[in-house]
């Protein structure tokens, strides 16, 4: 009877194992074709943009996350996929906005240089006037 009983064990832990296994595959929700896809559009709008200038870091980790996600996704691991898609979008924006940002100062700076130049001018033009001998 012992032998039967150890047997019965044995089954029993073969079935629990089976069912935990099959539990893990089911427990994968469905496929992130948004997440994918919305990853996807805010990695090329990143690279067409101004974050490699601005951003490289960002936009690197954002390709990089891209990637697991497409990994993560023919292995059909959807949960880890959704995630890594989904941090690579957010890190996408990411670099789109410091891109827009730097590219901003960038402009910001080039005015105030102009206006530098323009304000230089006009002194010139009101010291020279200033200088000049009245018309008689």
């Amino acid at each position: 009877m012992s032998v039967a009983m150890n047997e019965c064990r044995w089954i029993a832990a073969g079935a629990a194992l089976a069912l935990a296994a099959l539990g893990g595959c089911a427990s994968e929700g469905p496929p992130p074709r948004e997440a994918m896809a919305r990853a996807h559009t805010l990695v090329e709008q990143a690279d067409k943009g101004n974050a490699q200038r601005y951003a490289a870091a960002d936009l690197q980790r954002a390709h990089d996350e891209l990637a697991a996600a497409e990994r993560d996704y023919n292995l059909k691991k959807y949960d880890e996929a959704r995630a890594a898609a989904e941090s690579a979008g957010a890190d996408a924006d990411l670099a789109s906005a410091r891109g827009s940002a730097g590219e901003a100062q960038r402009a910001a700076l080039e005015v105030a240089r102009s206006n530098g130049a323009v304000r230089q001018e006009a002194d010139r033009a009101a010291e020279a006037s200033a200088a000049a001998p009245p018309p008689q």
